[in-house]
């Protein structure tokens, strides 16, 4: 299978180059260059657009004010449920330009002054273009906003938030060749073109993908493509190590492993390109052009969370979820804050494309999960 890139990618260049000093690399480390080199990676790029209608996708704190207000609400009750300590710090992994972040925080001085008053709001961002979109967005929350890794945060007590982030970990892509679990590489043909090739994987990685399907209680079919996600594992590892009390609180679309597994429903996998808010035939055209994705694997998630002293305390869908937080509460606030009437049709317009039955946020979850010590 031949799919093909653009000659104009400083990045696709830089890929191919390494592929022929190096040897075909691992569809992991084609997309993780893809989505996160520092100078031409699809979140790091200083002149791509990303959000909203002239980007590639639009997230839930884009689409409606809602969204961030109502997780303020349920942060101040996770805030109650912590202890009313007098200081705690709210993370936001994958922050983006702040979007989310401004609504929390504007939500919480005026309505929950007190968490308000206890809260340092942390940025991790790996973009430099959006960290510093970010600080402009809040700059008059400035003393309370720090713009940091979660390696030089500590989280006691405090809650890690994140929306959108799992599906955009790299991904091994992995499939079974001959009754064998093989991976996914990709080598340049002669024409320039990037090519997939089915390789065994090395041994420290076959023991990986063993365990995590072990662990899911999972075994692929003869041909059938499976995606891998075990940055998840790594990355849950990192909150644990500076959340001694907390939340995890992690919204993103997944299916339990029985379901995304499923040979009737993802012979082929979950992985997915999207450009200018449609999906990408190519999936190997336009690296950090083009955002990739995978479907998170969300019994993965907790079986990692429950090894490192999390526990499952909420499991919802998106929709249901907000409805429960006080959805509608906040409506009736902003509401009466409107100063117009396409104000008041926008908002509501939004917030039924947030509840709505088979809207998109009723394919989405969220997952909440507490630590104790």
């Amino acid at each position: 299978m031949i799919e093909t890139i653009s000659n104009t990618s400083t990045l696709a260049a830089r890929l191919r180059e390494r592929i022929r000093n190096e040897g075909p690399i691992t569809f992991y480390d084609w997309m993780k260059a893809a989505l996160y080199d520092p100078r031409d990676g699809y979140y790091c790029r200083v002149n791509k657009n990303k959000w909203g209608r002239e980007g590639d996708y639009r997230t839930s704190p884009e689409r409606c004010s809602l969204f961030a207000a109502t997780f303020a609400g349920y942060f101040a009750r996770l805030y109650e449920d912590i202890g009313r300590p007098a200081q705690w710090t709210i993370v936001e992994g994958g922050a983006g330009d702040g979007r989310f972040a401004e609504g929390v925080l504007q939500t919480l001085q005026r309505s929950f002054p007190a968490v308000f008053a206890a809260t340092s709001y942390v940025i991790d961002e790996v973009s430099l273009h959006s960290r510093a979109v970010a600080r402009q967005r809040l700059d008059l929350f400035a003393d309370q906003v720090a713009f940091k890794e979660l390696a030089d945060t500590e989280i006691d007590p405090g809650v890690f938030f994140s929306n959108e982030l799992l599906d955009a970990f790299p991904v091994h892509r992995v499939t079974v060749n001959r009754g064998l679990l093989q991976e996914f590489y990709l080598d340049v043909g002669d024409s320039g073109n990037f090519e997939w090739l089915l390789d065994n994987p090395s041994l420290k990685l076959s023991a990986r993908f063993s365990k995590y399907f072990e662990e899911c209680g999972i075994e692929l079919g003869e041909g059938q493509i499976a995606e891998v996600n075990l940055e998840i594992e790594e990355w849950l590892r990192s909150i644990a190590e500076k959340m001694r009390k907390g939340f995890v609180v992690t919204v993103d679309y997944g299916r339990t492993a029985e379901d995304l597994y499923s040979p009737l429903a993802t012979q082929n996998g979950t992985l997915r390109g999207f450009h200018r808010h449609m999906l990408s035939e190519d999936l190997l055209a336009r690296p950090g052009e083009q955002d990739l994705t995978a479907t998170v694997n969300w019994s993965s998630v907790k079986s990692v969370g429950a090894r490192l002293g999390f526990e499952v305390v909420e499991f919802e869908q998106q929709d249901r979820f907000l409805l429960a937080a006080g959805l509608l509460e906040q409506l009736e606030v902003e509401l009466r804050q409107c100063k117009s009437e396409a104000a008041r049709l926008r908002l509501t317009t939004a917030a039924r494309e947030m509840i709505l039955p088979d809207s998109m946020a009723s394919h989405f979850q969220v997952l909440v999960q507490k630590k104790t010590s």
